[in-house]
């Protein structure tokens, strides 16, 4: 264990390859995927971690808390959506050939998840129905998912440089974004019931509301490649691939930083712990957890 940031940071080592995405559980534990090596991992907080394993290139990416008292992931490699207990037994899912990545559980109880390489959004309910929606528009790379305030899901399309919402009857809305090429990944429903999202190429954090009203923030360099976003109880939270560090944004767009203490480290997915602090997954091979303030 690294030592902690003056009161903010300490880094926890986990076995496996590339922790990539962070959950919290309903078990008051950390659940984490591990993209290199095919793994899930859980953390609770205080403790050490362990980590169950599933086939070694499957490529599990997001992870999220499901309707059953489960947690529900994505293996992007191996087009599965998959299934742990807290207990960690695990079941899987077989997809079409979709690169599955994002995942949220919906307003009707399923999960809904982003099919890269198919243009669509997903749904899977809990007996493992799956139903697949088409996007209206081509080569858009739907990526991360969240379910919002209005009885819908809204998520990013990368390539399409465009959020996306859809109802429970499947029906699709487009919104583009105001700056072009601008790449958006990671999206949360914040605190002011708007839904904020992460320009990774622009360098920017953007805020939609319900009626499609874009506003777009800054950072203060373009290069910092932001990542995931998570809502903290006053503001948001999101990782900066590019610049090593994580930083918040409270809803009046006043943005803060806390630089990571181990260079290089690749902060990717993020959430608020039973612990009340924010955790980040590192590609470098730990966990960090930030104390806030």
């Amino acid at each position: 264990m690294t030592p902690e940031q003056p009161g903010r940071i300490t880094e926890h080592p986990v076995r496996g390859r590339g922790p990539y995405a962070i959950a919290a559980g309903p078990d008051d534990a950390l659940w984490f995927t591990l993209e290199g090596s095919g793994e899930i991992g859980r953390l609770v907080p205080g403790g050490s971690p362990v980590t169950f394993q599933l086939a070694a290139d499957c490529g599990p990416t997001i992870i999220a808390p499901g309707p059953d008292g489960a947690l529900w992931f994505t293996e992007y490699r191996a087009n599965r959506i998959g299934r742990i207990t807290v207990d960690g037994a695990v079941g899987e899912h077989a997809l079409r050939e979709c690169g599955p990545y994002g995942i949220a559980v919906g307003p009707d109880g399923a999960m809904w998840f982003t099919a890269t390489t198919t243009d669509s959004i997903g749904r899977i309910s809990t007996d493992g129905t799956v139903t697949e929606i088409p996007l209206p528009i081509t080569e858009a790379f739907p990526s991360a998912i969240v379910a919002g305030p209005d009885e819908a899901l809204w998520f990013t399309m990368n390539r399409a440089n465009a959020i996306g919402r859809i109802d429970l009857r499947g029906e699709v809305t487009v919104h583009e974004l105001p700056t072009p090429d601008a790449a958006p990944v990671g999206i949360t429903l914040g605190p002011d019931g708007a839904l904020w999202f992460v320009e990774i190429a622009a360098g920017q954090i953007g805020r939609i509301t319900v009626d499609g009203k874009i506003t777009e923030h800054p950072l203060p360099d373009r290069g910092a490649r932001p990542h995931a976003i998570v809502a903290g109880a006053d503001e948001l939270w999101f990782s900066e691939w590019g610049g090593n560090r994580v930083r918040s944004i409270t809803t009046a767009g006043v943005i803060e930083s806390v630089a990571l203490p181990t260079p290089n480290s690749e902060p990717h997915g993020l959430t608020i712990g039973s612990d009340g602090a924010l955790w980040v997954a590192l590609e470098h091979g730990a966990l960090a957890r930030v104390t806030l303030k």
